[in-house]
């Protein structure tokens, strides 16, 4: 099992809205970073775990736990001409960008950047990394551990 942060605007897609989908599962779309798109095509897996992260907006930070439910597959806005996500590039054929399902498990409090920092054994994180913008990051076991520890 591995595990990832992922971060989600609100506005997009909040833990809030997660959880009301059916099933709790919405598709991860949007992303438009390779090194992010290939974690979803290489290294994901259903049933690794996920820090659902709010980011771009007032209090960016950790709202939520959830879990990857699918394997990853064309991420259906990158057709469609009127999607701010589309991809004039990007055929059926040879899809440029993927995404997963993503299963919500359960809201947390709010863990902000201030309280991640704050954390010493969580210097290493790639996500408190000077001028990290990938909206998916891996996350070490001991990272999963001190911050599922540190919501409880």
């Amino acid at each position: 099992m591995q595990y990832w942060l992922m971060k989600s605007e609100p506005e997009e897609v909040s833990i809030d809205d997660a959880l009301a989908a059916p099933g709790a599962i919405v598709p991860w779309f949007g992303v438009r970073n390779y090194q992010a798109r290939n974690f979803m095509r290489d290294a994901m897996r259903a049933g690794d775990g996920v820090l659902f992260y709010h980011s771009g907006c007032a209090e960016p930070g950790i709202a939520g736990i959830a879990e990857v439910a699918s394997g990853a597959y064309p991420d259906e806005t990158q057709f469609d001409p009127d999607s701010k996500y589309y991809d004039p590039k990007s055929t059926r054929e040879q899809p440029r960008w993927l995404l997963v399902d993503v299963r919500a498990l359960r809201k947390t409090r709010l863990l902000g950047l201030p309280a991640l920092r704050a954390h010493p054994d969580l210097a290493d994180m790639q996500v408190l990394r000077r001028g990290n913008r990938l909206s998916i990051t891996p996350v070490t076991a001991a990272e999963w551990r001190c911050i599922i520890r540190e919501l409880e």
